[in-house]
């Protein structure tokens, strides 16, 4: 009989969970749970900050200008490519307008129910076997509540909605205006002010260098060695920030001080799983959440997986290598090894990134390992490995963009064979 799985989110990691799930209908039957009206997650763009029109915290972080830091070339799904005619560095509407066509194309529309909030997953186990009961309101009725048993749970809601804000000594003080880079939509907003922004990842540099096209000063402060890259004339780097020292000074731990009319918190995300009951035995703190083997597979409850909590990666690839591994598990195509030799499998890889110098809080970061971690969950389920090609440019793109920030979205990539790429002229 076809296992039931509930699917949490249609933005690209649920898509593609629907996607090779409801290609093999003797085996899985799919129900997506969407709590806005459409497909794309985070790629949905919204003029609203805040909350949105039926008063649920807005989930996207796009802003209006915003083009991928990725070119299209190593940002597709492996069986589904962008339109070839795009540039290599597309928008967020291009990205969406691409969801919704995998969406079309693998017919996905009828698994998934919209405006439907997933309220509590909890595991009932009984007869030595697991079921998931997951209850869910309507987002229109939040008086309509149902709760349906499932075979297994793929949790795919994304990471970048709930903003993480550090505390800064003083903060209280500052009576300039501060927001997170969540709530950052247009650069209009900036015009002829001042600016810091704390933190120096892809958001970031991108929203920094869109500013300073319309602020008067932009400083990025950041813990990281100094961006290489030429900067624009009124934007510069500082080190990170030790106090806010009333009511519009930030200083810096350098001793420098700046007067800032706005403070922007590029400083990341937390992980959000408001739905799992304590029963779930997830436990998440900051930027870590255990116990999942291969950052994926819940190690007491391997019929819940998490897709999507990796970072610093070509997410749309690594989603479907993960999605097909959550499959084989499911399937019994692949067999798990026991529980302890997951749980020291986990403690490997969190020992071997504090060893290269991450924090703890970086226990999902990939960056140059996830290549090899790719290539280890196809290799375990008997895939072949995503192309070299993605890899090689990925890394070209990188170091472009480490030496021409401003610039190096000007690129155009083609990918000529399976471990052969080119820049275009």
């Amino acid at each position: 009989m076809a296992r039931r799985v509930a699917v949490i989110g249609a933005g690209a990691a649920g898509l593609c969970a629907a996607r090779h799930l409801s290609a093999r209908p003797d085996q899985f039957v799919p129900t997506v749970y969407e709590q806005t009206n459409r497909v794309g997650g985070t790629w949905v763009y919204t003029d609203r900050v805040g909350t949105d029109e039926h008063g649920l915290p807005v989930h996207s972080s796009m802003y209006k200008n915003l083009r991928t830091n990725l070119p299209k070339e190593v940002m597709a799904f492996p069986d589904f490519p962008f339109d070839s005619s795009l540039p290599s560095f597309v928008t967020h509407q291009e990205v969406l307008q691409y969801l919704e066509d995998y969406t079309d194309h693998f017919q996905l529309r009828k698994h998934i129910q919209f405006l439907t909030k997933v309220d509590t997953v909890k595991p009932v186990t009984g007869a030595g076997q697991t079921l998931w009961e997951v209850t869910v309101s309507s987002v229109e009725e939040p008086e309509k509540i149902t709760t349906q048993q499932f075979d297994a749970v793929m949790v795919c809601n994304g990471h970048y909605s709930v903003p993480y804000v550090p505390a800064i000594p003083g903060a209280e003080l500052f009576q300039g205006r501060s927001i997170h880079s969540h709530e950052y939509r247009s650069p209009d907003d900036f015009k002829g002010k001042n600016v810091v922004l704390l933190g120096a990842a892809s958001s970031g540099q991108d929203i920094a260098l869109e500013i300073s096209k319309m602020a008067n000063q932009v400083v990025l402060s950041h813990g990281k060695p100094p961006l290489k890259s030429q900067l624009p004339p009124n934007m510069k780097q500082a080190p990170g920030v030790e106090c806010f020292k009333a009511p519009k000074t930030v200083r810096f731990k350098n001793g420098e001080e700046f007067e800032a009319d706005v403070f922007m918190y590029c400083t990341g995300y937390h992980y959000h799983f408001p739905f799992f009951t304590t029963e779930c035995e997830v436990s998440i703190e900051r930027g870590h959440i255990t116990p999942l083997y291969k950052h994926l597979i819940h190690t007491s409850f391997p019929s819940l997986s998490i897709v999507g909590i990796c970072c610093r990666i070509c997410p749309f690839p690594q989603f479907d290598r993960q999605v097909l591994f959550a499959q084989a598990v499911l399937d019994g195509s692949f067999k798990l090894p026991a529980k302890e030799e997951m749980e020291e499998d986990i403690q490997r890889d969190f020992r071997h990134r504090l060893e290269a110098g991450k924090p703890p809080h970086h226990a999902h970061e990939m960056g140059e390992d996830q290549w090899e971690y790719n290539n280890d969950l196809s290799r375990l389920i008997g895939l072949a490995p995503l192309p070299k090609a993605v890899e090689l440019v990925y890394r070209g793109v990188h170091s472009d963009r480490v030496n021409n920030l401003q610039h190096y979205k000007d690129g155009q990539y083609e990918i000529t064979g399976p471990e052969s790429w080119r820049k275009l002229e």
